[in-house]
């Protein structure tokens, strides 16, 4: 189940080369995963990354 947007701290960006990018909303940086960008994606890897970062990130915060 996804998160309300305004409790979402990671989205996607279709880039101009048509692949995708999940970044930090908070900072508009592309996220991280064990010090990799996650940039250069195709669309369904970044949406369940989205998913699953959004999910970690609200269970840190105690959201869910």
């Amino acid at each position: 189940m996804a998160l309300p947007a305004s409790e979402a701290r990671y989205n996607l960006r279709k880039e101009a080369n048509g692949t995708w990018t999940v970044y930090d909303v908070f900072t508009g940086l592309p996220a991280r995963v064990k010090g990799v960008e996650q940039v250069w994606l195709e669309m369904e890897q970044a949406d369940d990354l989205v998913d699953l970062l959004n999910l970690q990130d609200a269970r840190r915060r105690g959201l869910k």
